[in-house]
């Protein structure tokens, strides 16, 4: 027990040293250093931010042109477009969210940079029943983010409805823009083929719901997938064809409650005994986006 209590207090005492460290190498930063690592605050990694502080003050410029050209999407082209959009958020959300501390750092400003503007925006500023908060609900596609002014200060903080979601957020914290913009989730399936008692297969194709993009037409979240089957045999004749559209139509509270879990098609084939090849095609009619697979079975 003793030797354990030590090693806490040791681990205790490196997480206050390295905190310590942190907190000198920033103080020890020049006026544009500190503004730097600052603004960049929602996009730096954790490795690069501590690269940064211990670099030399004559290095720190170079590591700064690296940064942005790391992230630049079309890197012959004059114009930084990631560089562009993330200080053209900034400025629109502290033009947006004027109460308090500068938008830029706030929840919801924090949010618009990383993610762009909400496709639809409610506001309550007295809120939504009689004992009510101040709020305010942003919606990408779906995807829901609510914030509170717990205070009715104008400081409105980001409420979480799960973990799930957080972590869809965390990673849009590195890619900037997911949410809002046209690069949907990655459309992304599975396909697998089980042998049959009788003659045949059957195959079973799982898409995950949390990869699925919805319209929101009067409150109900509805899309289309449409699938397309062929199976070849050995000599890469099409012997299988098959094609059928599969409507989803739910609530937002209904999707909530599922959203871990695949959406699943299962399609029988009677084949003869042989070596055979599949290709499945699966779009999404509410965004257009496809995705493709094939392999090889045997029965």
């Amino acid at each position: 027990m003793k030797n354990y209590i030590n090693g806490l207090l040791l681990l205790f005492c490196f997480f206050v040293l390295i905190s310590c460290a942190s907190s000198r190498l920033m103080k020890d930063l020049d006026p544009e250093s500190r503004e730097f690592i600052s603004k960049v605050r929602y996009i730096i990694t954790k490795k690069e931010r501590q690269v940064f502080l211990n670099l030399p003050k004559s290095e720190r410029q170079a590591f700064i042109e690296e940064f942005w050209v790391s992230r630049d999407p079309d890197p012959d082209t004059e114009e930084n477009e990631y560089k562009e959009e993330y200080f053209k958020r900034m400025e629109e959300a502290n033009r947006l969210f004027s109460e308090g501390s500068p938008g830029w750092l706030q929840d919801r400003g924090r949010f618009y940079i990383l993610l762009g503007p909400p496709w639809e925006r409610y506001t309550y500023p007295r809120g939504k029943t009689f004992y009510g908060k101040p709020e305010e609900i942003w919606l990408y596609g779906w995807f829901v983010i609510r914030f509170v002014d717990h205070n009715w200060n104008g400081d409105y903080k980001f409420v979480a409805d799960s973990t799930w979601q957080v972590s869809e957020l965390n990673k849009a914290q590195m890619r900037m823009k997911p949410l809002g913009s046209d690069e949907h989730y990655p459309f992304e399936f599975e396909v697998n083929v089980k042998n049959l008692q009788e003659k045949g297969v059957s195959i079973h194709v799982k898409v995950p719901f949390r990869l699925i993009w919805f319209d929101d037409k009067n409150g109900q979240l509805q899309t289309t997938l449409a699938l397309k089957l062929e199976i070849f045999d050995s000599y890469e004749e099409k012997v299988w064809d098959y094609q059928k559209e599969y409507p989803i139509s739910l609530t937002e509270e209904e999707l909530k409650e599922i959203i871990i879990k695949d959406y699943s098609i299962n399609i029988e084939v009677k084949l003869p005994r042989g070596k055979y090849a599949y290709s499945v095609e699966l779009k999404n009619l509410a965004d257009n986006n496809r995705s493709f697979r094939k392999g090889n079975f045997k029965i």
